[in-house]
């Protein structure tokens, strides 16, 4: 079992024995760990303590984030959505495929393929001559389902395992944002109507630790009556963290859905929102796990 399968499963059960109250002894003997290995594993993945972690999973903070995301985003609108620009925590300039290349479906080319470890769990990413062209998680099903997927997505294109180039992609794609690091370039390439393309980057201008609504994402690209139509977009986003959808929430505050699984959704957002030395001392006072809202990890 992988570190983040442990700390999935630990937000598993926060979000249905948070009134429970339960501690740092009760979470480590969940996972059948001591206290001491569970907190140290917690701080080799998430870079802070289990209390500073889960802090950034409460209500409180996620509405605070939205607030900051909506003036974040307002001050992207102002400069205009086209362009690569800097976006997010790295530079990736995000291409459509043409008419003629969606109804190819990739034939002629040779899409390097691999799984890699991240920080939520296995990947499987792809990369046609034009740039990344798919990046999802492998869950439970395995492998040869998340490969078959990627064959749909590019049913006519010459697939090549290549595990140590999507290991470096991962690399870079899954870095801890770090506002002082040199941030890498990514050229992705995706399959979508222009309505969903225009959606996946006004995405790109949510950083990390913002968030968005819907509403507001909508309102981005100037169809704000067009909420539902642009989570359907969210939903069918073909670059798992990459064009970063886990930071979209719904108007009331609450997490909403995410297509590989909210549990991961709730670990990237608190990963991000807690880079490490950003979060103040384990002994600095915040409210305590106790007092965690019911329905933070869920509708």
């Amino acid at each position: 079992m992988s570190n983040y399968e442990r700390i999935a499963q630990i937000i598993r059960y926060l979000d249905a024995h948070h009134a429970e109250q339960p501690g740092l002894a009760e979470l480590a003997n969940h996972l059948g760990l001591s206290p001491f290995h569970f907190h140290r594993l917690f701080l080799d993945w998430a870079g802070v303590t289990p209390k500073d972690f889960l802090q950034c999973c409460t209500l409180a903070h996620v509405k605070g984030l939205l607030r900051s995301g909506q003036s974040v985003l307002d001050s992207a609108l102002e400069a205009g959505l086209s362009g690569p620009g800097r976006l997010h925590d790295l530079c990736v300039t995000l291409e459509a495929a043409s008419p003629g290349e969606l109804k190819s479906g990739g034939k002629g080319w040779t899409i390097r393929f691999g799984f890699a470890p991240t920080p939520f769990g296995q990947c499987i990413a792809g990369q046609c001559p034009r740039g990344v062209c798919y990046l999802a998680f492998v869950d439970g099903a395995g492998r040869p389902p998340a490969r078959a997927a990627l064959q749909e997505t590019w049913p006519e294109a010459e697939l090549a395992r290549d595990d140590a180039a999507i290991a470096r992609l991962a690399a870079q794609v899954f870095r801890r944002p770090d506002p002082e690091a040199e941030r890498p370039r990514i050229r992705a390439f995706v399959r979508g109507s222009a309505f969903q393309v225009r959606v996946w980057k006004a995405l790109l201008l949510t950083p990390p630790g913002s968030l968005v609504t819907y509403g507001r994402l909508a309102a981005a690209i100037g169809q704000p009556s067009a909420a539902r139509a642009v989570g359907s977009a969210v939903g069918h986003n073909p670059l798992a963290y990459l064009v970063p959808c886990h930071r979209v929430i719904r108007e009331t505050g609450l997490l909403g859905g995410y297509r590989w699984g909210q549990a991961r959704k709730c670990a990237m957002l608190a990963w991000e929102a807690a880079p490490r030395g950003r979060l103040p001392a384990s002994g600095a006072s915040r409210p305590d796990l106790a007092a965690r809202p019911a329905g933070v990890l869920g509708d």
